[in-house]
């Protein structure tokens, strides 16, 4: 995924920040968005993976995952697929799509995958989940371009009007995955959701989904 980029005019230099540049010092510094660890998910209803599920996840223990692509096609993505069957398709994928919220404001780029509400409609729409492939198998990395890309589908979302208490995110090594919430301030969740424990990342999503059945238009 590509960082900042500098155009080139006659006159001047412009360079265009985006989602990968953040940190999470320079969103308190900017945004004025504080964050704090805490639990965010107390009540988990494990969710069974269907046949299909079970059968794509271990496929995939036997091949050479090494990339983020590679972790995108045969992790990822199928659980993401898994989850818009059980949710009688309330949200839709886009993978690879870009956000542009301000790009003034540094809150454009890419999104590895964005779960929005599916309106039936070619372009991006209510953007409700962003889940972020953290690079070098490092969860933290991931953590301040996640946090970005929900500060962005928060003016994204207010641009079209509709106003979002929370807005959900994630960061994930294909086996490792770690949640975010943003209300006023950004929660970290203190825990590590493992594949391994497929059944618990269905329920997480799972209750993240069921609460925008109840506040999206």
């Amino acid at each position: 995924m590509l960082g900042s980029k500098r155009i080139f005019g006659k006159q001047n230099i412009v360079t265009v920040m985006a989602y990968t540049d953040f940190t999470l010092e320079r969103l308190e510094t900017e945004f004025g968005l504080r964050n704090r660890q805490e639990q965010i998910f107390t009540k988990i209803l494990p969710i069974q993976p269907s046949p299909w599920l079970s059968r794509e996840l271990q496929l995939a223990e036997g091949l050479p995952l090494r990339t983020e692509k590679a972790r995108s096609e045969w992790i990822v993505a199928p659980i993401l697929k898994e989850l818009r069957e059980q949710n009688d398709h309330f949200f839709t994928i886009y993978s690879g799509e870009n956000l542009s919220a301000d790009s003034s404001l540094g809150l454009n780029g890419e999104c590895d995958f964005v779960l929005a509400k599916d309106i039936q409609t070619f372009n991006l729409n209510y953007p409700i989940i962003s889940i972020v492939e953290a690079k070098k198998h490092d969860l933290e990395i991931g953590v301040p371009q996640c946090a970005a890309q929900l500060l962005g589908a928060r003016i994204f979302n207010e641009k079209k009007g509709v106003h979002l208490e929370k807005l959900y995110g994630c960061v994930t090594t294909g086996r490792d995955w770690l949640f975010m919430v943003l209300e006023k301030d950004l929660q970290i969740d203190q825990d590590i959701y493992y594949l391994n424990e497929v059944d618990v990342l269905l329920g997480i999503f799972t209750q993240i989904i069921s609460y925008y059945r109840t506040v999206l238009p």
